[in-house]
């Protein structure tokens, strides 16, 4: 099986306002898998009321050699437990209604999606699932049934395994989540979805975690990474304490609660209430000079060194996460992700935005996504880099990651760099490494695109590493 890399389109599309042509521009950074969310409200607005808008401006836009992955919230105003058109999810009222909207949807795509997921993150309970593990157990297996008898090519993608159960230890409740729906639903579902945001370096041990928990029901399904991308808050323990005392201070003063319901009326809502979670956010920037510069560099407006440097760390780790799962068997990897929802729109005080604001590949100018961010060239050279490629192999390396990208045809190549504790450190001298090369000639491509010098050596090369990813190849490739 070939690597496969894709890039999802966020967490809506055509929800806050028209569907947009995006195909383009996802392509355009190497992409050849799209991951898009539809949700039953937009599907299903009203019983039996069909609306197709948002389905039909993605077909319109797709060509052949594309491929799809449609995750499918079941969020609806009347036919689940928690009245909402966005999040969270939650059951049916009506196994029969559900069962039906499956069936139309997956009939609609007409065999145009390979990869069918039924909700996402669903262990994240009351913010993108508000139902227990049984009750997912009872959805999936509609699900699974209905898009097997609509597509019976199309793939089954059990709903994202993230941050909350990967970073948990066993037997906590994202964790007891996940072990009883794959020890309940293994018929239903063909690929085990996993998320990886925090530090590269646990990324091997994400993947063999979620690998082990399918071999402990005695089975194995194929692992893929439907979201990937960072750094984030969760990275950084100075960020995470600002941010932690300025919310406990907000709320402490407030009596009111989140809503129950995230739907499409309750964000416009926020933009006029002044939400404990607002009034935190307003704090920090109101003192934003005396902030961690780890936590300024995930706000608004920056100062350009510090924006440098976090488009420089995201990079790196880019590149990083993409491989070292590679590593480990993962053929699919998808990023998270294109670009805002919507051009030209920004909310400073929205924490969701601090979170994961950054983590957008382009840019909107002018009504469209247009400019590619630094993130954006890097997913461009991994793409160009495993292009063709049917497997990743590790190197040992003592001190330093190294692999072989193995293709199908042609000289393979190599790519390496240095462990590094802090990403933030960019002060550490750059380590010399020996690797094994064939071929009498190579060059040497880093993740911002640069060459570094390489020596060749009677069947090695040998060159410089730091934190930055380097690229070895064949001077043709």
């Amino acid at each position: 099986m070939m690597i496969r890399l894709g890039i999802v389109r966020a967490i809506s599309y055509g929800m806050f306002g028209p569907p947009e042509e995006f195909m383009p521009q996802l392509r355009r950074l190497g992409a050849g898998l799209v991951r898009v969310y539809v949700y039953w409200a937009q599907v299903e607005p009203r019983p039996g009321e069909y609306d197709w808008r948002v389905v039909d401006a993605l077909l319109a836009q797709l060509q052949p050699a594309d491929d799809v992955w449609v995750t499918v919230c079941s969020s609806s105003p009347w036919a689940t437990q928690v009245p909402t058109d966005f999040q969270p999810p939650s059951p049916a009222t009506d196994d029969e209604a559900y069962r039906r909207f499956v069936r139309k949807l997956v009939e609609r795509f007409d065999g145009r999606v390979g990869w069918w997921q039924c909700n996402n993150e669903p262990s994240n309970a009351g913010l993108l699932w508000a139902g227990t593990a049984d009750e997912y157990v009872h959805q999936l297996r509609i699900f699974a049934r209905e898009v097997r008898a609509a597509d019976a090519t199309a793939r089954v993608v059990l709903g994202g395994c993230g941050y909350d159960m990967l970073s948990s230890p066993v037997g906590s409740e994202p964790w007891q989540f996940f072990d009883t729906v794959v020890g309940a639903a293994g018929d239903s579902f063909d690929c085990f979805d996993v998320h990886l945001y925090d530090d590269p370096r646990h990324v091997p041990g994400h993947v063999r975690r979620a690998r082990d928990l399918m071999r402990s029901h005695g089975y194995e399904k194929e692992i893929v990474v439907g979201e990937h991308n960072g750094p984030t808050l969760f990275d950084f323990p100075g960020a995470l304490a600002a941010l932690e005392q300025a919310m406990m201070a907000a709320f402490a003063e407030s009596a009111q609660v989140p809503a129950a319901a995230m739907s499409t009326a309750d964000l416009a809502g926020q933009l006029v209430a002044e939400t404990p979670d607002r009034r935190a956010l307003r704090r920090l920037y109101d003192d934003v000079d005396r902030q961690p510069r780890e936590l300024r560099m995930f706000m608004a407006d920056p100062p350009a060194e510090l924006a440098a440097l976090r488009n420089r760390v995201a990079c790196r780790q880019l590149v990083q996460r993409a491989l070292l799962a590679l590593a480990e068997g993962v053929r699919t990897l998808v990023c998270w992700n294109l670009a805002a929802v919507i051009g030209g729109y920004s909310d400073p005080y929205n924490v969701m935005d601090l979170m994961f604001g950054t983590l957008v590949l382009a840019d909107w100018r002018d009504g469209r996504i247009a400019d590619i961010r630094p993130t954006g060239h890097a997913h461009q050279l991994l793409a160009r880099h495993v292009a063709g490629a049917r497997g990743v192999e590790p190197l040992d390396i003592g001190g330093a990651h190294a692999f072989r990208i193995a293709t199908a045809t042609g000289p393979d190549r190599l790519v390496a760099w240095a462990d590094n504790d802090d990403p933030l450190d960019e002060s550490r001298p750059p380590r010399r490494l020996r690797l094994p090369w064939p071929s009498d000639a190579a060059k040497a491509t880093d993740v911002f695109g640069h060459h570094p010098s390489l020596r060749l050596d009677a069947g090695w090369v040998e060159v410089e590493v730091g934190a930055t990813p380097v690229f070895i190849t064949a001077p043709e490739a």
